[in-house]
């Protein structure tokens, strides 16, 4: 039966929609697992506009950004900030080009990092276990290096040896914390760090309005991706605090993300995500009461569909596993292939913290 498709995976339109009081919504073209688009915004205001998150690089998707801001009746100099909500290349790659081209600020959390290039970012926490280059490395479970799809392994490879026609890196010139307060489409917006989905994860509130801008922390109809590297020591207990700290924000009535369409229930969508996780370690539980001591990759050949087996179901299997383990709900051990995890059957925690 074919499965229904979910907002994230629709393709990009042309259509350039105003979805909050001087901003505009602009869909990109993507070709990634699981995704169709990114949602690009551009706030308008007096001086010209923000953009946020223009898309992956290339002359492909540097075409669809400056036909959606000509729509808008925007020019490239007309931009004076490009904001990006986190190290992802959906997310960052046109970023470098555009800040460039408009001469305007780049503007990053301060832990904000490209694989390609990581040299001047703050850390962002002092007891961080895992926030080095996964690209090429032996994975922390064991056995074969961390390789993504061919497709992203060439993307970026190509990034980093700067041979995308016109690809810029981003060099971010204005860090921001969490809490800081930008001027963006008329009004004051508060930048929340919302580690998890990566360590450097922005999003963007606008009490007057009402409006968060949520990246992917935050998605309409898809669950985002909690690596287990590369995105702090228990990253999953980031993503859930992430998810109740924006929870408790103030009022939000208008979700802006960065795949699918805007929505409104931003405390149901967030109990729906966390219910999601805590049914995922009763299935580790129930994988490992059937199993026993298990390596990350068989747990994960269990947790997901055979298309979806490989590095990233591996790296999000782990990052649940080592939730268990520093939750004092599993243990583990050096096996002949790797890290092998036992979960006692006699301990349980209902849901990540």
């Amino acid at each position: 039966m074919e499965r229904a498709r979910k907002q994230e995976q629709e393709p990009a339109t042309e259509t350039v929609t105003e979805v909050a009081p001087n901003v505009l919504r602009m869909q990109l073209p993507i070709r990634m697992p699981g995704l169709g688009h990114v949602n690009s915004y551009a706030l308008l205001d007096g001086r010209g506009a923000a953009v946020v998150d223009p898309g992956v690089p290339g002359p492909s998707s540097w075409r669809s950004l400056t036909d959606r801001l000509r729509a808008a009746g925007l020019k490239i100099k007309d931009v004076h900030s490009v904001i990006v909500t986190h190290s992802h290349p959906d997310h960052f790659g046109g970023s470098g080009r555009l800040a460039q081209e408009a001469e305007a600020e780049l503007v990053s959390h301060v832990s904000f990092r490209t694989w390609s290039d990581r040299a001047d970012a703050e850390p962002c926490t002092d007891d961080d276990e895992s926030t080095g280059n996964p690209w090429g490395e032996p994975v922390p479970w064991g056995g074969r290096k961390f390789k993504p799809p061919l497709r992203q392994r060439l993307a970026f490879r190509i990034m980093s040896t700067r041979l995308v026609p016109g690809y810029v890196s981003p060099r971010p010139t204005r860090r921001v914390r969490d809490g800081d307060v930008l001027q963006l489409a008329g009004r004051e917006w508060t930048a929340v760090h919302s580690p998890g989905h990566t360590l450097d994860h922005l999003c963007l509130y606008d009490p007057e309005q009402k409006v968060l801008l949520s990246g992917d922390h935050v998605l309409p109809t898809i669950t985002p991706h909690v690596a287990g590297i590369g995105s702090g020591r228990d990253p999953l207990a980031d993503f859930v605090t992430s998810l109740d700290k924006v929870g408790t924000l103030g009022e939000v009535t208008n979700v802006l993300p960065a795949h699918g369409h805007p929505f409104d229930d931003l405390a149901g969508r967030i109990d729906a995500i966390k219910a999601h996780h805590v049914e995922r370690l009763d299935r580790v539980r129930a994988i490992a009461a059937a199993l026993g001591p298990a390596t990350v990759t068989d747990f994960s050949h269990e947790l997901f569909r055979r298309e979806r087996w490989g590095h990233m179901a591996e790296s999000e299997t782990y990052a649940h596993l080592e939730h268990l383990r520093l939750t004092g709900e599993a243990h583990r051990y050096e096996g002949d292939d790797g890290l092998v995890y036992v979960i006692e059957s006699d301990t349980h925690s209902t849901a990540p913290a």
